[in-house]
């Protein structure tokens, strides 16, 4: 091996370890992640340092933001939401708002709910349901957090949605 290729392997982080938000080590650095990101198992990464970071995780978690990473040489990585394109439909009406989160939710889209307001990924769909529905609409770049749902352990194979039909 060069020493070329000895400095780049040197900067990369190799993590196989996924620690809950709950655990109290103080993080070396940070990556920021999307949601999809954050459901994967297997990915690469570069830290808020600039560290390359490699992850491969036995279980197919879906990381939380608060979570850390632990890498090989023993440095903690905090998970942080990176900003991302989404669709916010707000409304000051509970009975307009509860009429979309089950309209959506009926269509298993994930979903970040908030006081009166919603976020789901870019859609031009459902983006116009929600418009006829009468909410307020913005596209605009924010952190994406959708909610786990009934069925999601955080546990599950990639592809399953947790439940029988």
């Amino acid at each position: 091996m060069s020493s070329t290729e000895n400095a780049v392997n040197a900067e990369t982080l190799m993590v196989n370890q996924w620690l809950p938000s709950n655990t109290e080590n103080p993080a070396n650095d940070e990556v920021f992640l999307d949601h999809a990101q954050r459901e994967k198992r297997r990915f690469r990464a570069v830290s808020s340092k600039g560290k390359k970071v490699d992850v491969f995780l036995e279980r197919a978690n879906v990381l939380s933001i608060g979570d850390q990473l632990l890498s090989d040489c023993g440095q903690y990585l905090s998970i942080v939401g990176a900003e991302e394109p989404v669709i916010t439909a707000s409304t000051d009406n509970w009975q307009l708002f509860s009429r979309a989160c089950y309209h959506l939710g009926n269509r298993h889209v994930r979903l970040q709910v908030g006081e009166q307001w919603l976020r789901i990924t870019p859609d031009h769909v459902l983006e116009a349901l929600l418009h006829r529905l009468g909410l307020t609409v913005t596209n605009e770049n924010a952190v994406f957090n959708p909610e786990a749902g009934a069925y999601d352990t955080g546990q599950q194979e990639q592809g399953s949605h947790g439940h029988h039909h």
